[in-house]
C-alpha cells in the first residue's frame, strides 16, 4: 500500500503543480506544458498537461489519459494524479509499456473558487461533444483527438456517496478494469454497495450507464478506447482519497498491461 502522505488542499496552482514542473526540468521521462489557456477576467488560466513516457515493452506504448479536477470542488484526484507522477519518476518501471498524458486540473476556475462549475457557471462534465464553447471544454477535446487515446480514466469526488464506486459505461473491458481498481481501493476506504448511486443502478460499487456530456473519448473515434470514471467519497479524509486514487491507478495499469500482453498471444 501507498505510505500515507499528507497532502494540503491548496488553492494555488502555482503551489500544486510548480513542483512537478520543476521535476520535469530534470527527469527524462516527465514533460510538462500547457494543454492550452485562455482568458478570463483580465487573466490568463491554463489547462497543465504532463506527459510521461515509461521504458519500452515489447509492444507499442499504450497511450492513457488521465483526468482530474474537472469540478472544481474535487480537489483529491488533481493530489492524486501529481502523487502517482512523482513516484513513477521515482520507479519508472511502474509504467512499462506506457505513455501517460495527465490533465491534474481540468477546471481551473473552479479549482481556484472552491466551486463544481466553472467560472462561467457551467458544470463541465455535461459539455462535452454537444458544440461547447467553453474554452476548458474546446481544449480538451481537441487533445482528445489529437492524441487518440487508448484508454480515458477521470477522477471524481462525490459528497453524496459514502464509498468508492465507478462508472464502466456498460462495456465488458471497462468492467473488468474497475473491478480489481476497487478492490485494491477497498483497502484505503469503504466501497460504495447501494444498489442506486448518483441515480443510476448499481451492483457492488459498479455503474453501466452515465449522464450525457461528460468527459470521454471522441463520438467518432474507432476502436473506442477503455473509458472509467473512478469515484471517492468526497466527504471522507482527503488523503485517504488521494491513497484510493493512487490504488485504483496502479492497479488499472497493471490490470490493462497484463490484458495487452495476453492479447498478443489470441
Amino acid at each position: 500500500m501507498v505510505q500515507l502522505t499528507h497532502f494540503p488542499v491548496s488553492r494555488d496552482l502555482r503551489a500544486l503543480f510548480g513542483p512537478l514542473f520543476e521535476l520535469a526540468e530534470h527527469s527524462p521521462e516527465l514533460m510538462g506544458s500547457m494543454a492550452g489557456t485562455f482568458p478570463m477576467q483580465g487573466r490568463r488560466h491554463g489547462i497543465p498537461r504532463f506527459v510521461f513516457e515509461g521504458p519500452k515493452a515489447e509492444h507499442d506504448p499504450i497511450r492513457l489519459a488521465l483526468f482530474a479536477g474537472v469540478h472544481g470542488d474535487e480537489p483529491a484526484g488533481c493530489a492524486a494524479l501529481v502523487r502517482l507522477l512523482c513516484d513513477l519518476v521515482q520507479d519508472p518501471s511502474r509504467a512499462t509499456g506506457y505513455d501517460l498524458v495527465v490533465y491534474p486540473m481540468c477546471n481551473p476556475t473552479g479549482f481556484e473558487d472552491n466551486t463544481r462549475a466553472n467560472r462561467a457557471g457551467l458544470d463541465l462534465n455535461r459539455e462535452f461533444w454537444r458544440g461547447s464553447t467553453q474554452p476548458e471544454v474546446v481544449i480538451l477535446e481537441n487533445e482528445l483527438r489529437a492524441h487518440r487515446f487508448d484508454g480515458i480514466i477521470t477522477l471524481h469526488a462525490d459528497d453524496t456517496s459514502e464509498g468508492l464506486y465507478g462508472y464502466a459505461h456498460g462495456r465488458v473491458l471497462n468492467e473488468a478494469l474497475l473491478k480489481p481498481a476497487l478492490r485494491a481501493s477497498e483497502q484505503v476506504l469503504p466501497r460504495n454497495q447501494a444498489c442506486v448511486i448518483d441515480g443510476f443502478a448499481a451492483n457492488n460499487g459498479v455503474i453501466h450507464r452515465c449522464f450525457t456530456g461528460v468527459l470521454s473519448a471522441p463520438p467518432e473515434q474507432r476502436p473506442q478506447p477503455f473509458d472509467l470514471i473512478f469515484e471517492t467519497p468526497a466527504l471522507a479524509p482527503h488523503e485517504l482519497q488521494v491513497l484510493a486514487c493512487v490504488a485504483a491507478l496502479e492497479t488499472i495499469l497493471d490490470e490493462y498491461r497484463g490484458f495487452i500482453a495476453h492479447a498478443q498471444y489470441l
